[in-house]
């Protein structure tokens, strides 16, 4: 009679945050099969692959709630419980699980309390010399408050002990902290509310994988956007094209050494912000994420076959990947079935590859998000903290603009028409004749209300100017509504009439089928882009598996 391991899933969450969660828990099945083991699955997500009757070796369609797991264990009794797949369902059900008996596998209860308590996973930091964004956890909003005052506004408040950024805002000053306060505070109810210093910085991700010893780092993630947009909603490009080869070292280095002080036994993944020079550890999550189906797939690394394996007592030297750090190169085959030796590698940035002989053979991939904004109605479309994205995309070409062009068209951004509104906030004017010099250089013409236009103007790039919608016609609407406009740039502002106005355009462009762009940095990818959008013809159209192999 083979041995039993019960795998939970995430349950029913919201749309576009489990298909990460489905890829992890049937991969671990499959893999948990291959080393003799009888794979039982405890979900109740519909639609999912996980949740398929013939997908394990048992399938428990039950809420993934303390009393129905433990009667499935009390009538499975198996060696065992995986809860590294199914998100934050899973792993909060690790502690009470383990306090009736249950075994955990792979990454103990005690390591994961540390990386979801606040106060435990300070002190874990402060041990080890990393620093992370100034904050606490509170349990008022005078506390809340007190706190905010301290460390200074913006803030970013968040509750705790929650899934894609549920509830989470910045908040610029004290009566938006109160009436933010409360949401955070329904989202979890008993629950602390987190409140912590917003950095505006270059956020970065890795996913690794240990076994308690030795880590894996498939690969390192430099998100598009700046710090403050949902990683879910972010743009994601592997390898780097903007950091620095010290940067990734200490990426790498606070990474491994997280892993080990924690004892993890399988994924973890981990989000930093690059800020004013400095690292900050942003959040540790001991579990699968979203970016793991995508960095499998660039890197060519099973991930979640490789962390199942460890949860199970293997070692990633006795897998083929050798002892030490192991760091995937960008371009490598991918694994053999078995998991067969391969050759040690390194992290890479793009900017190694400028006078590199083997720049022919470079891969980019580029990972973005998909929004249902037309399905959706009074859905705001502007980014944040908040994720909003239903599903992903990935864009894989030898150049970096040539990723972008492909992800970007396929999560839904054509240009309809050779027009395009530029529409920017004050914080975002910087980057104003910049995006417009990249726009008429590429043949489009920029629509823009007068403040942008005289700027543009005075820059010798050419604007028609528009009206606001306060002021009469033409305006954005006008021009959205006859179906002229392709493309539409509006980063939000700040007070109360600009943030109504945005809304407005931004909302028409979504009910007339008009992109719109509304994070700065996706607006320069997209512009960084443009001479491919103009000439498709740059990129290669071939399955990624002929990149990899190249």
């Amino acid at each position: 009679m083979k041995e039993s391991v019960l795998v939970l899933g995430s349950g029913p969450i919201r749309i576009g945050q489990g298909i990460e969660f489905d890829y992890s828990c049937v991969h671990s099945v499959w893999a948990l099969q291959e080393m003799g083991f009888r794979a039982l699955i405890v979900n109740n997500n519909p639609e999912t692959v996980s949740t398929d009757f013939d997908t394990g070796d048992g399938l428990y369609f039950e809420p993934l709630t303390l009393g129905d797991v433990q009667r499935v264990i009390q009538h499975e009794k198996p060696l065992g419980v995986v809860v590294q797949f199914g998100g934050q369902t899973a792993i909060n059900l690790a502690e009470n699980l383990a306090h009736y008996g249950v075994k955990i596998l792979g990454t103990s209860h005690e390591a994961i309390a540390i990386a979801e308590d606040r106060e435990k996973f300070e002190r874990l930091l402060d041990k080890l010399g990393v620093p992370k964004p100034p904050g606490r956890a509170v349990k008022s909003v005078e506390d809340a408050r007190i706190v905010a005052e301290e460390i200074g506004y913006p803030v970013i408040v968040r509750p705790s002990f929650v899934l894609g950024g549920r509830a989470m805002v910045i908040v610029y000053s004290s009566s938006e902290l109160d009436a933010f306060y409360q949401l955070a505070d329904e989202a979890n109810p008993g629950k602390p509310v987190l409140i912590d210093k917003y950095l505006v910085g270059q956020e970065i991700e890795v996913d690794v994988i240990s076994d308690g010893e030795d880590t894996l780092v498939p690969g390192i993630m430099e998100h598009i956007e700046r710090a403050g947009v949902h990683s879910g909603d972010s743009m994601a490009v592997y390898p780097s094209i903007g950091l620095s080869r010290e940067l990734e070292k200490q990426v790498i280095d606070v990474a491994c050494a997280l892993a080990k002080e924690l004892g993890i036994k399988g994924l973890m993944n981990i989000q930093f912000v690059f800020n004013e020079g400095k690292l900050y550890v942003i959040e540790v999550n001991p579990r699968a994420s979203r970016t793991v189906p995508y960095l499998s797939k660039v890197s060519g690394i099973p991930m979640v076959q490789l962390a199942t394996r460890c949860m199970m007592g293997e070692t990633l030297a006795s897998m083929g990947y050798g002892s030490g750090i192991w760091c995937a190169e960008p371009g490598d085959p991918p694994a053999k079935t078995g998991f067969s030796p391969r050759t040690k590698g390194r992290v890479i940035s793009s900017t190694d590859y400028a006078d590199s002989q083997s720049k022919q053979n470079t891969i980019f991939a580029v990972k973005a998000p998909v929004f249902s904004f037309q399905k959706l109605a009074l859905v705001e479309p502007s980014l944040g903290p908040e994720m909003k994205s239903t599903g992903e995309v990935l864009g894989i070409d030898r150049t970096y603009e040539g990723a972008v062009y492909k992800a970007l068209i396929a999560s839904g951004i054509q240009f309809k028409s050779q027009k395009v509104a530029l529409t920017l906030s004050h914080l975002d004017k910087e980057h104003t004749a910049e995006i417009g010099k990249q726009l008429a250089d590429g043949g489009y013409e920029i629509y823009a209300t007068e403040g942008t236009a005289n700027e543009l103007n005075s820059a010798g790039i050419e604007c028609h100017r528009v009206k606001k919608i306060q002021e009469g016609s033409p305006n954005f609407l006008d021009l959205i509504q006859q179906g002229e406009l392709g493309l539409m740039i509006n980063t939000p502002g700040s007070g109360a009439r600009e943030t109504d106005e945005a809304r407005r355009i931004r909302r028409a462009c979504i009910e007339s089928g008009v992109a719109c762009i509304t994070s700065i940095d996706t607006a320069r990818a997209l512009t960084r882009s443009i001479q491919v959008f103009q000439n498709p013809e740059l990129t290669e159209c071939k399955p990624y598996t002929d990149y990899l192999r190249a």
